[in-house]
């Protein structure tokens, strides 16, 4: 990772902007990217602790009896379905929902950095809410704290790594904080494995409490790294935006880029209400998949998986040691396999990546429920050794699949297809709409789990081959593509997505009435000189 080492070419309207590959670059985004690994240790820790019995005799005793005391006399399928045990998971995510809002104005206002600074304070201060807690009022107001640190994280790292990176390398560099993901999960599983074998019964308390060490490196990094030139530029902090990028770049021949950015600024500031603009007929392109790509990721039954793996391997009839480590094996998996996609995403494009692990998840998953259908019964399971392990296999190529494909470019491509004057609102909406739509499967779950069985897989690869199928049609390809080209040289290059740019265009044509300025005016019509 030795910066310097060549050069990064950015083509913007004709031109080639040069960009070393420097050690600031990568050292900035993998300090940004520790946001991913708080909010990948939250996915992972609350699985593992769930699964203890400590835990659950404490704050959910009725599961504690069903799964301790009174156990077999639940279906395999029913003894976690609990709506209190899954509302300690899903309030994470209904609270980051929430934030979401505010963050978009603290990205926008106060710029990528602040509010990630922001973001480090709510998680240490949830991270000691939960260590401490002696009741599950505590423990639900340290997972909302912590949520709302995954808010503020997730508006504005994805959109930090997007800017500050080269556009040949952006994909590998913006994966990072998917990669932090998969990291903090891993982490996290190893972490609910060792302490599970803790006597006392605190063991969940160091688990929980562990989750002060990526809060303090997301609150250390906001502090060292620079905020983007798109944002200071965006804030009116001109000089200070040129020497950023100067300092990024590694080179002093930045004033094609630096013209750009500031042309770009001026056109997002004539945009006075970006949620109002982002509805409008020439943003509806992105503005589909940025909802749409982050419905599919979670229908993809990715999180059911990871918030649930423990538990999830304890009701297929594993011992907990078994479930944790089968955890484990899971966790590891995701991590190489997010590795892959770093290496393959600016080679291979986000389009193979993502129909190859479409058509992965959906066989893994139909392979799972089958073996599922035909040896977990309600009140005995008859999952022998060999199927047990091909069940751990399954699961394991099912999670490479994602965490090549729809898990890192989930967040990817909606950071880099919005133009700046809806950028900020754009990342809010698909936030927004990921929190919204983890919550469901969170709080859903174990609830699907008991009324579908086996069925719930069936019905996650449902949704993987729907998946396939809106990829193959309607995603363009953006690789490569410096982000204020992309209407250019992607959306109206498209044979769909055309109509909207195009038929938008010609629209603001006809309003005019001569006496006023037109969009076109407005955004290509700059007096350079003004």
């Amino acid at each position: 990772m030795a910066g310097g080492g060549g050069f990064a070419s950015s083509k913007g309207r004709g031109k080639e902007f040069e960009a070393k590959i420097t050690p600031i670059i990568i050292i900035s985004c993998i300090m940004a990217a520790t946001g991913g690994l708080m909010f990948g240790y939250d996915v992972g820790v609350s699985g593992g602790v769930t699964s203890m019995p400590p835990f659950l005799k404490k704050f959910f005793p009725e599961v504690f009896r069903k799964t301790v005391e009174e156990k077999g006399l639940e279906s395999n399928y029913c003894k976690y379905d609990n709506q209190g045990l899954q509302l300690f998971t899903s309030s994470l995510y209904l609270a980051g929902l929430i934030v979401t809002f505010f963050a978009s104005y603290t990205t926008r206002r106060l710029g990528r950095r602040l509010t990630m600074l922001i973001a480090g304070f709510f998680f240490i201060i949830g991270v000691a809410f939960n260590t401490l807690a002696h009741n599950l009022t505590m423990l639900i107001i340290g997972r909302v704290l912590l949520g709302s640190g995954i808010g503020f994280a997730n508006q504005a790292v994805p959109v930090f790594l997007s800017e500050i990176a080269p556009s040949r390398i952006r994909g590998a560099l913006n994966i990072l904080f998917q990669l932090d993901i998969t990291l903090g999960i891993l982490f996290a599983n190893i972490v609910n494995y060792a302490t599970n074998k803790i006597k006392g019964g605190w063991g969940w308390r160091l688990s929980l409490g562990m989750g002060g060490i990526p809060a303090l490196l997301l609150t250390l990094g906001a502090f060292l790294v620079v905020d983007t030139p798109t944002s200071l530029i965006e804030r009116g902090r001109m000089e200070e935006g040129r020497a950023v990028l100067r300092k990024i770049r590694g080179t002093d021949n930045i004033e094609p880029e630096f013209l750009e950015l500031v042309e770009a600024s001026r056109v997002a500031k004539q945009v006075k209400h970006p949620f109002r603009n982002i509805l409008k007929r020439r943003n509806r392109p992105q503005l589909v998949f940025a909802i749409t790509l982050q419905i599919f990721q979670q229908f993809t039954g990715i999180n059911a998986i990871m918030f649930y793996a423990p538990v999830l391997f304890n009701s297929l009839g594993f011992k907990n040691d078994a479930a944790l480590y089968s955890a484990v094996i899971t966790g590891a998996i995701n991590v190489v396999s997010t590795v892959v996609s770093i290496y393959s995403v600016d080679k291979l494009g986000r389009r193979i990546l993502l129909l190859e692990g479409g058509v992965q998840m959906f066989l893994s998953q139909i392979v799972i429920a089958v073996i599922l259908g035909m040896k977990v019964k309600d009140h005995y399971e008859d999952l022998t050794k060999g199927f047990a392990a091909l069940v751990v296999v399954m699961v394991c190529i099912f999670v490479s699949a994602f965490a090549w494909s729809w898990g890192p470019l989930g967040w990817l491509i909606p950071s880099e297809i919005f133009p700046l004057e809806t950028r900020s609102a754009g990342q809010s909406v698909t936030v927004c709409i990921n929190f919204l739509f983890t919550f469901v499967i969170a709080q859903g779950f174990l609830s699907m789990l008991c009324n579908f069985k086996y069925g719930v897989f069936f019905f996650f690869s449902g949704w993987a081959l729907i998946m396939f199928i809106f990829v193959l049609f309607l995603l363009p390809e953006t690789k490569n593509v410096p982000i204020e080209e992309m209407t250019e040289r992607v959306w109206k290059q498209h044979w769909l997505w055309k109509r909207f740019i195009e038929n938008d265009y010609v629209e603001d044509e006809k309003v005019s009435d001569g006496n006023g300025p037109t969009r076109n005016e407005n955004v290509k019509g700059l007096d350079p000189d003004s």
